[in-house]
């Protein structure tokens, strides 16, 4: 309840409810946008200024590993489970969507953390960056395969290398990453230059952000009606076996509490962003409504109002608040 009583989580609920009633309420995009750059350059500063005071140490070194190995297992064991199901293209779709992350769930649970004063690794967010790509990757890979089965599929597969390239140059990345560089070298001075900007308006910005999530969420919801009753399990279950994946491995390296917290999110969540813009051109053969919708109208409410606070309660009762 203390969860969903925090201002951002409400304006998120608001934008539920306002979009349900079919409000004309409505974000500009460029604003929306914006705030999304925002968020993103203020996350990777203060993971900048983090690990400019730590430095690189092999505990660091064990998140960002294993940040990738569930980069690589989510969408890959997804795939397998999917295609029993539902048609392949669909599958490796929402394999993708559900192997990447959400920003938007892990900086909501970065403030979270913030909130109650619980400690986490800066160099989570270059965790996150890292986890953006492997799915986009895997997905394409799934698809050229089955175009080489399919007579009737795509003559023209989609360039591995093309898909690569734009994953790694995508904007939204790059600004996370080059805001990370920029508060590693301009450490503790700049930490101080850039409070007002960084740390000051972080909330009512993210507030605003979740605001327009949730129109987003709830004009989404009703795009996955008619669809497989498994569609819907998935999208409620599977992220709940992600976190609990990324648990073990946290538990299994040894990682603090606040680092397996955020590694549980980044499992749990799916993109609705960065992946949809690839998968539109390079899976058009699958339904972009069916893996938009379960991401954005399902999996991320579900995160945004029970995940975080669960998991990271989880993190903590199993590893400890001390670690």
């Amino acid at each position: 309840m203390q969860s969903i009583l925090d201002p951002a989580i409400l304006f998120f609920a608001f934008g539920i409810f306002a979009g349900m009633i079919k409000s004309n309420l409505d974000i500009p995009p460029q604003l929306s946008r914006f705030l999304s750059l925002y968020l993103l350059m203020a996350l990777g500063l203060k993971g900048g200024f983090a690990l400019a005071h730590s430095g690189l140490t092999p505990q660091i070194v064990s998140s960002l590993g294993c940040a990738i190995l569930l980069a690589v297992l989510v969408p890959a064991l997804g795939y397998q489970l999917l295609k029993r199901f539902i048609n392949h293209y669909d599958a490796a779709a929402i394999a993708a969507t559900y192997g990447s992350v959400s920003a938007v769930t892990f900086i909501t649970a970065v403030q979270y953390l913030e909130n109650h004063h619980l400690t986490y690794g800066g160099h989570m967010a270059a965790a996150m960056a890292l986890m953006e790509s492997p799915a986009i990757i895997m997905a394409v890979i799934f698809a050229n395969t089955l175009r080489k089965k399919s007579a009737s599929g795509s003559p023209h597969p989609t360039s591995l290398s093309k898909v690569l390239h734009e994953s790694l140059t995508d904007g939204a990345q790059l600004l996370l990453l080059g805001s990370m560089v920029v508060g590693i070298i301009s450490g503790e001075s700049g930490k101080a230059a850039m409070q007002p900007f960084s740390g000051d308006l972080f909330k009512g910005m993210l507030a605003f952000f979740l605001l327009d999530m949730g129109l987003m969420a709830a004009r989404k919801l009703p795009e996955i009606k008619g669809q497989s009753p498994w569609i819907i399990v998935y999208a409620v279950v599977t992220p709940l076996c992600h976190a609990a994946l990324a648990l073990g491995l946290a538990c299994l390296l040894k990682l603090p509490a606040g680092d397996a917290s955020l590694l549980m999110v980044l499992a749990a969540s799916a993109s609705y962003i960065a992946v949809t813009a690839v998968l539109r051109y390079t899976i058009p053969e699958a339904n972009p409504s069916l893996y938009l919708g379960m991401s954005l109208g399902i999996t991320f409410p579900l995160n945004i109002f029970l995940g975080i606070p669960l998991y990271i309660a989880i993190a903590h009762q199993v590893i400890g608040v001390g670690s």
